[in-house]
Formats: C-alpha cells, sequence, structure tokens
C-alpha cells in the first residue's frame, strides 16, 4: 500500500501555464516599446510573433492534454483589449472568449490572468500604477473581462508576480515603466492592491461567485555571510516584505512593508481583506542577500551550495526552500494554487529530476497539512523570457524558434506519467 507522501488525491489539478506575451505573438504594448528602445540583454532581441500561440491555441490544448494536464494558465493581453484608453476592442474580446470555451472543450479548466506584467502602451502616460486613477482604469479593464469568465469555472489571477513588477519597474528601472523611486514604488504597490479589490468586486458583480488570487512570486532567502549581522537581518525584512505583503494586505486589509532606506509602508485598505480564495505561488529558487554600504544596500546573488549546478538561467536548484514557502502560506488559512514552478534546462536533461525533487516538497507540504489543490509547471513551451530575450528555455516542449515546430522534451513523459498515474516516482523508475 503507497504511503500519502507518495501519492496525490484524484481531485489534485495537474496544469501547465503560459503568458499572453510571450506566446501569442504580434502585440504592441509597453514591453513591445521596451524592446525597440534596446534594453533587454541582446538589444536588438524582439518578441514580434512569438511562438504564435495565437494561432496555434489548439494544436496547444491538445499538447497540454497530451502529457496528462487538466487545467491550462493563460493571460488576457489587456493591449489587445484596450489599445486605446476607454476604447475597447470587441474583436479581441470575442477572440479571447473563443479561446476559452474551446479550451473548457478539450477538458482544460481555464486559469486566467487579467494582468502578467504587461500594459497597453498609453497605460505609462496617462494613469500609472502610482497615481490613483490607475485603480479606476482596472477596475474598467476588469468589467469587461469578468463577461470572459461567464460559465467556465475559471481559476482567475488579478495580478502575476506584482513585487516583481514594482522592484523590477519603480525601485530599480530595469523592466517598464523604467521608474527608480522607493516612494512611488510604495505608492504603486498600494494601487495594486486596491485594484485587485476593485476587480473582486467587478467580477461578483458579472459571475456571483469567484475563485480569485494573486500569483506571488515567492524566494527562500538565505545570508550571504551567515556570520554577518546585516546579511541576516536582511534576510529577516526582505521575506515578509517580498514574500508577503501583498498577500498580507488582501488577507487582513493591512498593507506593511518595511525595507528601511529602501521602501516602506504602512497604510489601511480595508476593501482587501477577505479577497483571495486562494493563495497562489511561483517558486523557482533561494537567493542570497548580502548588505552593501551604498543604496539599495542590498545585493542578492544565486549560489549553488549544494553541488546541483545552478540551472541555465543561473539559479539556484534549491527544493528545500519550496516546502518552506509552501509552510508559509499555510498562515492564510486558504487552498494553495502553485501557479508556476520550472526550470531553464536547455540541453533537456534535468527537467525531470527537477520536477520530482518539486514535486516530493507539495507532497510533503501536503502531508503536513497544506491545502495544495493544484501544480501548473511553467511553462507548456519554450517563449520569450522577458529581457533574457530568446535563450531561456522552460518548456516542457522545445519549439524551434525558426520553424515554431513544437516537439516533446524527455519531461513529456515523466509529467504525463506523474499527472495520469497520480504517483510520484523518481525518474528513473518509469
Amino acid at each position: 500500500m503507497r504511503t500519502p507522501e507518495e501519492t496525490f488525491p484524484t481531485h489534485f489539478t495537474f496544469g501547465v501555464a503560459t503568458s499572453a506575451y510571450q506566446v501569442e505573438g504580434g502585440i504592441e504594448n509597453d514591453w513591445a516599446e521596451w524592446e525597440r528602445a534596446g534594453k533587454l540583454k541582446e538589444p536588438h532581441a524582439r518578441c514580434g510573433r512569438a511562438v504564435d500561440h495565437w494561432h496555434r491555441y489548439e494544436e496547444d490544448y491538445a499538447l497540454a492534454k497530451a502529457v496528462g494536464a487538466t487545467a491550462f494558465r493563460i493571460s488576457l493581453e489587456w493591449a489587445r483589449i484596450e489599445p486605446v484608453r476607454g476604447r475597447f476592442d470587441e474583436a479581441a474580446l470575442e477572440a479571447y472568449r473563443e479561446r476559452l470555451l474551446k479550451m473548457k472543450a478539450h477538458g482544460l479548466r481555464p486559469v486566467v490572468t487579467l494582468h502578467h506584467f504587461t500594459h497597453p502602451s498609453w497605460f505609462h502616460r496617462e494613469t500609472p500604477w502610482h497615481l490613483p486613477e490607475s485603480v479606476p482604469t482596472f477596475r474598467r479593464y476588469a468589467q469587461r473581462c469578468a463577461a470572459l469568465l461567464e460559465g467556465l469555472d475559471a481559476l482567475v489571477i488579478s495580478f502575476n508576480e506584482p513585487m516583481v513588477l514594482l522592484l523590477g519597474g519603480y525601485l530599480q528601472g530595469a523592466i517598464p515603466p523604467g521608474i527608480a523611486d522607493g516612494a512611488l514604488t510604495m505608492r504603486a504597490l498600494e494601487n495594486m492592491v486596491r485594484s485587485h479589490a476593485a476587480a473582486r468586486q467587478e467580477l461578483l458583480a458579472k459571475l456571483g461567485r469567484v475563485e480569485l488570487g494573486i500569483s506571488q512570486n515567492m524566494l527562500a532567502f538565505a545570508p550571504d555571510r551567515w556570520w554577518h549581522p546585516l546579511d541576516r537581518a536582511l534576510v529577516r525584512l526582505a521575506s515578509p516584505a517580498y514574500n508577503h505583503a501583498f498577500h498580507e494586505a488582501l488577507a487582513t486589509g493591512h498593507l506593511r512593508v518595511n525595507m528601511p532606506g529602501v521602501a516602506s509602508t504602512r497604510v489601511a485598505i480595508p476593501e482587501a481583506r477577505d479577497s483571495v480564495e486562494f493563495i497562489g505561488v511561483n517558486y523557482y529558487s533561494r537567493a542570497h542577500l548580502r548588505f552593501v554600504p551604498r543604496p539599495p544596500f542590498i545585493e542578492f546573488k544565486y549560489r549553488d551550495t549544494r553541488g546541483r549546478g545552478l540551472t541555465d538561467i543561473g539559479w539556484e536548484d534549491w527544493p528545500e526552500g519550496f516546502l518552506q514557502t509552501l509552510r508559509d502560506v499555510k498562515r492564510y488559512g486558504r487552498p494553495v494554487w502553485i501557479t508556476e514552478n520550472g526550470i531553464d534546462d536547455r540541453a533537456g536533461t534535468r527537467r525531470p529530476h527537477y520536477l520530482h525533487s518539486h514535486l516530493a516538497q507539495v507532497l510533503a507540504a501536503r502531508a503536513e497539512g497544506v491545502d495544495v489543490q493544484g501544480y501548473l509547471y511553467w511553462s507548456l513551451l519554450d517563449n520569450f523570457e522577458w529581457l533574457e530575450g530568446w535563450g531561456p528555455r522552460f518548456g516542457l516542449y522545445h519549439v524551434d524558434f525558426d520553424t515554431l515546430e513544437r516537439r516533446p522534451t524527455p519531461a513529456c513523459d515523466y509529467f504525463r506519467a506523474v499527472a495520469t498515474q497520480r504517483r510520484l516516482v523518481a525518474p528513473g523508475a518509469l
């Protein structure tokens, strides 16, 4: 008889994840402008047609089904839906509705993200996140998106990795909108929390009920120098601020960030209290933090502490932090969905072992009473990886970026076996 730690229950969902800009192609938005300004690591890289999911979506649904997935995460591209402020493209809305209906017909539960990093080109000029006008702007967008979800039993994500967007776009200036200002970062954070609450109101008004959450990137943290008191202090500050501030605001209605010399805020947002039905976790790695005597006083790095080898994007392979992350979110008393987890594995040989080690942590968390209900692998397909461009390969399916041919990697067989047999075994035991 198998022990509970080796098996997934029948109601546990295995699925895959994507985002619009990274796979659809043909999108004109703030990221397209950023690329033309030469601000990627390879200045001439362009997303362009991406991997043409916009036209190949049914083929890609079939690929998801072929690996045993029963859920498929997409995002709605705001720039397609509202290309001009206040003017909505009905053809784009109808196209997304058609894609969602066909997804459902393929036996895939839609997991729909309203905001996955990108914005219409007008947004940062007219209603940026640090201005209060951003809240009614997002509310209006969410109201139009709500009609797309009728009758679909979709899991809905308001914001994907809001802290990544804010740290990259508002504190470091490395991604759109390219601002580097701690005070504006905190104003933008507050308005995004308010926007989530506003979107929830619109979704409930249209749908009557909704399963809504955010998809939060959560890192394990460690001091770069275990003996250094300031490195250790950074770890104590970083996890509450980065991993939990947004989740806490949606649970309690109180937004608190305390990173002295970097960015801090403390504000009540009562409309955000109890505004999620699930906790969305994106987990990839662990960061080592080092204090430096100049703003913003933090350096972070990835270290190969166990000799496993960094992943091809340069991140530590640290499944142990996944279990601790899942333990940490148990405090919210909500079901947990792994909305992203994956590895940049350009040779395609490490991914089955990565899946095994991380799914083992999911089972360990479930054995400790964490109500993890689903796991969405990032990603179904190799795709355009933001500032990194076309180098990284996270896909279960390898994509030839010239021909757009999709080919299964060895991880497809492994994922299928676990998802369909609902039993975790080592890759070599298949």
